[in-house]
């Protein structure tokens, strides 16, 4: 059934779409081993013309890896594991609207995000993704060499206080406040793929505090520069969602950006995010010492 598979890419840096599946049916091995091949190698993929419901959207993350339950956005009654991602038409803040990783305050980042669209506005509400091995691979080997020595501290603390941009989406999303609850955490500044090898930014605007020993005067000239650097239009693509889109990427090597540029009209995705295994864990861990 893999074969069935076509992979059809839509940018130079990173992203393809993929069709021939259905990712409501209980997919073979084969299949998903293909999708996550296809994952890895493309950084995003996308699938169109999909049928999930909610209990189908965990089933077919779970194929790859343990799901996450976010720590300070309630999931949905009875599928601890689905956010529920929506933009009233009175709303003015969206949810995600800024580049990031998803996950990287956790001490163990996790390594893919599902969205599915559920509804989506007549125009607007595209999602922007930048591959974050495409920025490290466009700078010079000496300031490569120089980041491979270093490690970032991350935390949720900014995003999700109570004037943190997630928090302020609390009239359609049970978002609750991180002050004094979450802790830092340090992960590599280059993240090394566990399944490519292939070498990656691992800093985002939203997560990232400060350099690891460094103050946070000392640290803001070079994140700013990589911050800059890692949102070039050359290292991105664009994704216009219609109901029944589907978007995975690897957090690992990815950002994304959804876009608020559709005023009145209503938004509803669903996400659930795909954890490492524990031995992929533990190869972060080891990679990161």
């Amino acid at each position: 059934m893999s074969q069935s598979l076509q992979i059809r890419r839509i940018a130079g840096a990173l992203g393809a779409e993929i069709s021939g599946v259905d990712l409501s049916q209980d997919l073979p091995d084969q299949t998903i081993a293909a999708i996550r091949r296809a994952l890895v190698e493309h950084q995003v993929i996308f699938f169109r013309g999909q049928a999930l419901t909610p209990e189908r959207q965990v089933a077919f993350g779970a194929r790859f890896g343990p799901l996450n339950v976010h720590p300070f956005v309630a999931g949905m009654a009875g599928q601890p594991a689905v956010m529920e991602i929506i933009k009233e038409p009175q709303d003015r803040v969206n949810f995600g609207g800024g580049w990031h990783s998803d996950m990287s305050f956790l001490e163990r980042p996790s390594i893919g995000s599902i969205l599915y669209a559920v509804e989506v506005p007549d125009f607007g509400g595209d999602t922007l993704f930048a591959s974050q091995a495409a920025a490290f691979e466009a700078l010079s080997p000496g300031l490569q060499k120089t980041l491979e020595g270093l490690n970032a501290v991350h935390s949720a603390s900014r995003e999700y206080s109570a004037r943190g941009h997630s928090a302020q989406k609390r009239s359609a999303m049970s978002v609750a406040e991180a002050d004094g609850y979450v802790g830092e955490y340090v992960h590599p500044v280059v993240l090394v793929h566990p399944e490519t090898g292939r070498k990656a930014l691992y800093v985002n605007p939203a997560f990232t505090l400060r350099i690891d020993g460094w103050s946070k005067r000392e640290s803001k000239p070079l994140l700013d520069y990589l911050f800059e650097h890692s949102r070039y239009e050359g290292f991105t693509c664009r994704f216009r969602w219609e109901p029944g889109s589907v978007a995975f990427w690897d957090n690992r090597s990815v950002w994304h950006f959804a876009l608020n540029d559709y005023p009145g009209q209503r938004r509803h995705m669903r996400r659930v995010t795909v954890d490492p295994w524990p031995v992929e864990a533990s190869a972060r861990a080891g990679a990161a010492a």
